[in-house]
């Protein structure tokens, strides 16, 4: 499930890469980038499908907030930073968590509330964490992990890296408090914070419209200075080259950039949610972008793959999630003496 590493958003190196590496003169990356987009995302989705049915058998408990539609997003981010960059994001998390390399059978897992989940069963849907991937969550407070994130970026900066952290949060906690604040301390100390706004287009049920006057997410950066833009959620590629660009702006030392990049929620804002707010022609019109069949097309169109090599990845997908399924079905719950593991004690280390 590793992502490369070394993609370029320069059109002309990319149209090199592309040529040799045999694609079809038009296309901007390599054979192997655009089926590693299309292979994430169809993971993500047969992921994000089967844990669906899981709730449903109530094999699944709790609140449970799927990625199915946004999945371009997690795949251009993956392929424009480094496995040594970190990640923080909200409760809508799976697919972010899988795009970091975090095993579906561990994901999976988790949401049944077994032993063998990436938490050990103790953070179910909303709090997945992986150090071993920079991965760190999965939070369920509104805008809670804006402060951490940005915490995460400060670390990087007194350790002299080179990595950044990537700053995940949705439309609704653009209105948090916790933004401002730690979008003022980004841009005075030139932290490398790259801050990603997942504009869904709703806050729970409550449009963006409906919430503020200023619908155009990405001005919010302009109060701060912070480089900002616009993105289109729902090709992998466009996410893909706008992180890009980004990334090199803070690796530079300038300090953190903004992204709104728009996407949308096929599902309701978890699964207790109908969804009844929206028309279905909008649902649709979205559906008819979707970020999956647009990359398969274009996989198909340009002669990357042929319908048989793309049958085979939606094979092995599938049986993975099959095994992810009976892998979580099988596992233990936790013992009971687990709830005291894993937790500071007294006297906490770090007091004196």
């Amino acid at each position: 499930m590793d992502t490369a590493q070394k993609k370029t958003a320069d059109p002309k190196a990319a149209s090199t890469t592309a040529k040799k590496n045999g694609v079809p003169k038009g296309l901007n990356y390599s054979k192997e980038q655009y089926l590693e987009w299309y292979t994430l995302m169809l993971r993500i989705r047969r992921f994000e499908e089967r844990a669906l049915m899981a709730y449903g058998q109530q094999d699944v408990r709790g609140f449970c907030h799927v990625y199915i539609g946004q999945e371009a997003v997690a795949a251009g981010i993956e392929s424009a930073i480094t496995k040594d960059d970190g990640i923080v994001t909200a409760y809508r998390q799976h697919g972010t968590a899988i795009g970091r390399g975090v095993d579906t059978k561990a994901a999976m897992a988790e949401l049944y509330g077994k032993a063998t989940g990436v938490v050990k069963g103790k953070g179910g849907s909303m709090h997945f964490f992986s150090r071993e991937h920079n991965y760190y969550g999965g939070n369920g407070i509104v805008g809670a992990q804006i402060p951490i994130g940005t915490g995460i970026a400060l670390a990087e900066k007194y350790k002299k890296t080179k990595n950044l952290c990537v700053v995940m949060f949705g439309d609704g906690a653009a209105r948090q408090g916790a933004l401002w604040e730690s979008w003022n301390m980004a841009m005075t100390w030139k932290l490398p914070a790259l801050y990603i706004c997942e504009n869904n287009g709703y806050a729970m049920g409550t449009s963006v419209e409906r919430t503020s006057n200023v619908t155009d997410l990405s001005k919010l950066g302009a109060s701060f200075d912070m480089p900002s833009e616009s993105v289109d959620g729902m090709d992998p590629e466009a996410v893909h080259e706008a992180v890009s660009r980004a990334a090199e702006h803070i690796r530079s030392g300038k300090g953190p950039y903004y992204l709104e990049i728009k996407t949308y929620r096929y599902k309701g804002h978890s699964v207790s949610d109908p969804a009844r707010y929206r028309e279905k022609d909008e649902v649709k019109s979205y559906q008819e972008r979707d970020p999956i069949k647009v990359i398969e097309k274009r996989i198909l169109d340009n002669g990357i793959a042929t319908e048989a090599e793309i049958k085979d990845i939606k094979d092995q997908i599938k049986e993975e999630i099959a095994e992810a399924a009976q892998f979580a079905a099988d596992s233990p719950y936790p013992e009971p003496d687990d709830l005291y593991s894993d937790n500071y004690s007294q006297p906490y280390p770090f007091l004196t």
